[in-house]
């Protein structure tokens, strides 16, 4: 069976820096939950990051810049937590592997899961163009990735993958 990497907090799970969920109840996000093939998962919990933690963003790039070690991630405290994201990318990486993934369903703006559109680093709610660590590392290795945002556009995308 095919299955679907989702980000841990959209579907209850308190790993979030503020230590609560985004829980998403899209009707595609519970139909495939009924059917056993959602994977949950939080990079930066894997990467051993504490809940609840400081919030981080990424300086100076985004996620491909990150995994180029062009960029870097820290908190808003300044401390650099790289190693953390990085590790927790891979592990979402392996997991996927082991797991069947061919899609992905994150946490939108995330410095590990955004899609797309990311925080700029400044900590003031700006976003940019870019990805998160973990989705940029994915979607190199032939995942799927979608935001939470995107749900109806990931349900057309599954419907046309054989599963």
């Amino acid at each position: 069976m095919q299955r679907i990497l989702i980000s841990a907090c959209l579907v209850g799970e308190k790993v979030r820096h503020d230590g609560r969920d985004k829980l998403n109840t899209h009707p595609h996000l519970v139909r495939w939950q009924e059917e056993g093939r959602l994977v949950p998962f939080c990079p930066e919990i894997a990467g051993g990051l504490a809940t609840p933690r400081p919030p981080a963003e990424i300086q100076g790039g985004d996620g491909a810049a990150v995994l180029r070690g062009e960029a870097v991630v820290e908190t808003n405290g300044g401390k650099d937590v790289t190693a953390a994201f990085v590790s927790g990318a891979e592990q979402a990486l392996a997991l996927a592997k082991a797991q069947g993934v061919t899609m992905a369903v994150l946490k939108a703006k995330s410095p590990s899961c955004g899609v797309g559109m990311i925080y700029d680093g400044g900590f003031s709610g700006n976003q940019i163009p870019g990805s998160g660590v973990t989705a940029t590392l994915l979607e190199a290795n032939g995942i799927r990735v979608f935001h939470e945002n995107q749900l109806d556009e990931a349900g057309t995308f599954w419907a046309t993958q054989a599963n």
